[in-house]
């Protein structure tokens, strides 16, 4: 059987970016959240050392099915440019170890709630004494303080308390997550943005910083422009399918044979699509003057977009619509995305060579100066670095690493 990704670009390790090189970064967090916002880090060039449970690692290794070559492709997705230990922290020989990388540690990420940062000993309040410059990071459900923040959360609880989820769908159906970890990959982006604003403010003071990241609080800003909205005016945003915009025109409609995505954002906009549809006397009517008369009509005038739009492809539109500047797209599924030849050009998606035999990867997206390549390292199968590290940073003797992995502190 061929699987998608086969056919993807190849892409070598290579240096990537360098802007936090020399930045020492030690993961404790799991599942998906804290890994993204590490692998943002390591994207951007920091050294990021993945501490994982013997055994079993990261929460999001059993994630599954679908496997790749035994590995969970959800792990895949977020664990690139890092090396794994397999470290029982658990243990006071592997806690201590775990200090003794600290020692060398710029910044460390973690997501447990404070109870059981304080009970291993791993709180800001205690780390800081012993490592001043330390950037302590932590992204849990609902943050370090508040009558919530020893409750354990995932993405769909995030969302469903920040109103995100009342807010998606379609009026006559249920409320619906996002369909992505939205509340993760966001609170990894707030996390990894975080990081790099008390990396720059530690250059300035020579101080670490505690930063506390909350899944709720970023989903829920993710919702402002709608919670702004309500709070100046009263009015409860509910779900629509997405037909209840500021913008007046805004929304999916059918065409032909597939649907398309529209967006008459503004006056210039508005009067090009007629132009362009061929009725530009529509455009002109006293009534639809300004987003605020198309608000009032909208009804009407979807009524009379959805009657021109069926009379055609999506694709001769999406071309017609191209050619007059006038924003407008397929509504692609995973598979047509992945096909996307701009993304496919710039290597956006590739595969490259780790411990599980090829495996696929999303880029970083991001160009500086030209470059877009972030690849260093794959995904590293679990504890695929321990050795090394005990050899290298920890200076430890063949003897000492054999002890420790006889007493199960780490994998052999």
């Amino acid at each position: 059987m061929t699987l998608p990704y086969q056919h993807l670009p190849h892409v070598q390790a290579a240096q990537g970016f360098s802007h936090f090189e020399g930045i020492q970064v030690l993961d404790l967090s799991t599942s998906v959240a804290g890994p993204y916002a590490t692998q943002l880090l390591a994207d951007f060039g920091a050294t990021v050392l993945k501490i994982e449970k013997p055994g079993t690692g990261d929460d999001a290794r059993q994630w599954g099915p679908p496997f790749l070559n035994g590995a969970s492709l959800w792990f895949l997705s977020v664990n690139r440019n890092k090396q794994s230990m397999a470290l029982d922290i658990s243990q006071p020989e592997g806690l201590e170890l775990l200090l003794s990388l600290l020692e060398t540690t710029d910044v460390l990420v973690l997501n447990m709630t404070p109870r059981v940062q304080e009970k291993l000993g791993l709180n800001f309040a205690k780390l800081q004494e012993r490592f001043p410059r330390l950037i302590h990071a932590s992204l849990t459900g609902f943050g370090l303080t508040g009558s919530r923040s020893d409750h354990p959360c995932y993405d769909l609880i995030a969302e469903g308390y920040s109103g995100i989820m009342d807010l998606t769908g379609e009026s006559e159906n249920d409320p619906q997550k996002v369909g992505t970890p939205a509340a993760d990959m966001l609170a990894g982006q707030d996390l990894a943005m975080a990081v790099m604003a008390a990396i720059h403010g530690r250059a300035r003071t020579g101080k670490g910083s505690s930063i506390d990241i909350s899944m709720l609080s970023t989903m829920t800003r993710f919702t402002a422009p709608r919670v702004v909205a309500y709070l100046g005016s009263d009015e409860v945003p509910r779900r629509s399918g997405g037909k209840d915009s500021v913008i007046a025109i805004y929304q999916v409609f059918n065409t032909a044979d597939s649907q398309l995505s529209l967006g008459l954002g503004n006056d210039a906009i508005w009067k090009r699509f007629w132009q362009a549809v061929g009725d530009p006397a529509f455009a002109e009517k006293p009534e639809y003057a300004g987003n605020a008369g198309r608000r009032n009509h909208r009804p009407a005038i979807v009524a009379r977009i959805s009657e021109v739009l069926v009379t055609k492809p999506r694709d001769e539109w999406l071309a017609l619509f191209a050619k007059n500047r006038i924003p407008a797209g397929p509504i692609n599924r995973v598979d047509e995305v992945t096909k996307d030849q701009d993304l496919l050009t710039k290597e956006f998606f590739y595969k490259s060579d780790s411990g599980y035999g090829e495996v696929p990867q999303v880029g970083l997206g991001i160009t500086i100066d030209g470059e877009h390549h972030v690849h260093r390292k794959a995904p590293p199968t679990l504890g695929e670095d321990t050795e090394a590290i005990l050899r290298e940073r920890l200076k430890l003797s063949p003897a000492q690493i054999k002890q420790l992995q006889q007493a199960n502190i780490v994998n052999e």
